[in-house]
């Protein structure tokens, strides 16, 4: 789990990684992924999977996440952030109060418009390639849910910091643009930093510089999390020999008294898979090797 800095995007964080594993002496067989794509200009949990990990990257794309922004009130740039040109400016600057009245109508299942320059694809191509091209861009709304938002900070001339808890494919830097909308001015984002993704917090990440230590002989363990970490977040169902068996090889176990849903199974301390209940019925989502290992 890497705290990552400003200034690095996701794949540098994930070649970062790389360099490092090689340089301890693990070659370059050791397969890397991460599970949620960070800004350059944004810092925090970056969830970066080896190995028998890198099949839950999925689960850590779509898990809920937490951000801490700041908005700061009177310009928009074409990014939405500090990367970017200012196209629009207000002479508006909500109060600390106009801010915390704002905020409800923007909790919950809401419909948001992604950023331009995002990761989109529209025909094919990117749509930061085409807004950078100087095409114009037109997403479509996109029903996104906000569990929770809070005012953490307010200064009036550095803006609001925000707290909010997401799900899959909300965008931060549109939500800022829209909450500055309804208090009348235009907003960008100056701070933007994860803080949750998944079951992971800022506890569990390392630095940048903790992770350069490996490559000078810092022992690997140290930083390494467990695959079932990955899977805090959901219950676990204990196998016998003959089931784990079973499931290692696709088939369906039937007869299960758990409720209906998404498990993880395990031998003993050993993940099997990751298993969907139905009716009783167990079935395998992803499988993991991981028969010789005790974690």
């Amino acid at each position: 789990m890497l705290d990552k800095p400003v200034g690095l995007g996701s794949t540098q964080a994930v070649a970062a990684v790389k360099r490092n594993l090689r340089e301890a002496g693990y070659g370059k067989k050791v397969k890397v992924g991460h599970g949620g794509t960070l800004d350059p200009l944004a810092s925090g949990i970056l969830p970066v999977a080896l190995g028998e990990a890198t099949k839950l990257t999925g689960r850590m794309l779509d898990a809920s996440k937490t951000y801490e922004f700041t908005v700061r009130f009177g310009e928009e740039t074409d990014t939405l952030d500090l990367e970017g040109a200012v196209i629009a400016t207000s002479d508006v600057r909500p109060t600390r109060g106009q801010v915390e009245q704002a905020l409800p109508q923007f909790t919950g299942p809401i419909e948001q418009i992604p950023p331009a320059y995002s990761a989109l694809k529209i025909d094919g191509q990117r749509a930061y390639d085409l807004a950078r091209a100087g095409e114009e861009v037109a997403l479509k709304a996109r029903r996104v849910t906000v569990f929770a938002l809070s005012l953490e900070h307010f200064d009036e001339t550095e803006g609001a910091t925000l707290l909010a808890k997401v799900s899959k494919g909300t965008y931060i830097r549109s939500l800022a643009r829209d909450i500055a909308q309804a208090l009348g001015s235009c907003g960008t984002v100056t701070m933007l930093r994860r803080t949750q993704a998944g079951p992971f917090d800022l506890s569990h990440a390392i630095s940048l510089d903790k992770l350069n230590e490996t490559g000078k002989g810092a022992p690997l363990e140290q930083i390494l999390l467990p695959l079932e970490a990955g899977l805090d977040d959901i219950p676990a169902i204990d196998l016998d020999p003959e089931q784990a068996r079973a499931v290692r090889q696709g088939r369906v176990l039937t007869g299960s008294p758990h409720e209906d849903g998404l498990y993880w199974a395990r031998q003993g301390n050993v993940p099997v898979a990751l298993v969907e209940l139905s009716g009783g019925d167990v079935r395998v989502v992803r499988g993991f090797n991981l028969t010789d290992v005790a974690e």
